[in-house]
């Protein structure tokens, strides 16, 4: 019971940070934006066209800027926890009887809970220069789990990388595969419209699956085999972003 309270009181600290500083939400959300802007209008009718997709080209792309929505947000744990890392703050912590993962459970749940606000911003936003969805209960249920699993994966990959960082400059570099691979993926046109050695890294990296089920679940067509790889990534990120984290925090602290 100590830890949950403990969690839950970093978890308040974190989100009342969130809110006095909102500058670096704020930015991770302006590149799903403008990302939704220039694909739907500029380039959006020349690669429908160009990819023999059918149907709109918004409809295709949204599922994969939520994606990257979700992504983005790895850049804001990781810059948190390095902060509160190289500004003392942790061993303050140390000097309190607090349970000792408390700061990166908050620091996660928090993070996460920003990252579905956001989702839900760049949805409606979608929505608003034409998104459709066919999804039905079931398939928003899904994709909504999708979409958390995928949060907590990519959040605690992100605090694994920004403790490992020395700097806050440093942190918000050292997470960019994990911002950059989703633009390889099936975000923008299928891996079949890319050139052999492309396509073949595009069809075998972590995100084009989850890109791809939660393009069928909100589109309302068959899943398929995406799903199951899908959710085995979104479980492999965070099983492993959770130990590497843990243990390199335990590490770090100690120092």
């Amino acid at each position: 019971m100590n830890a949950l309270a403990d969690s839950y009181t970093m978890f308040r600290r974190n989100l009342k940070h969130a809110l006095r500083y909102p500058g670096l939400t704020l930015g991770i959300l302006a590149l799903p934006v403008i990302l939704l802007l220039l694909f739907v209008f500029v380039l959006g009718d020349a690669l429908n066209a160009g990819i023999g997709q059918g149907g709109r080209y918004v409809d295709y792309l949204t599922p994969g800027v939520v994606l990257m929505t979700v992504t983005a947000a790895s850049m804001s744990a990781a810059i948190g926890v390095c902060n509160d890392l190289t500004q003392g703050i942790i061993a303050r912590f140390r000097t309190m009887a607090i349970a000792r993962n408390a700061v990166l459970t908050g620091r996660v749940v928090g993070t996460v809970v920003q990252t579905l606000i956001g989702v839900a911003l760049v949805i409606g936003f979608a929505m608003i220069l034409g998104f459709r969805p066919q999804a039905d209960l079931v398939g928003w249920l899904a994709a909504a789990g999708l979409i958390l699993l995928l949060a907590f994966g990519v959040t605690w990959m992100g605090v694994a990388m920004g403790i490992l960082s020395k700097t806050p400059e440093g942190a918000s570099n050292i997470v960019a595969p994990l911002l950059y691979l989703p633009f390889i993926g099936s975000s923008f046109v299928p891996p079949g419209a890319m050139s052999p050695g492309l396509r073949w890294f595009a069809e075998h990296q972590p995100f084009t699956p989850i890109i791809d089920t939660l393009r069928a679940l909100m589109l309302g067509t068959p899943v398929g085999a995406d799903g199951l790889w899908a959710v085995g990534w979104c479980l492999a990120m965070a099983l492993g972003g959770y130990l590497w984290g843990r243990s390199t925090y335990r590490r770090r602290a100690g120092e």
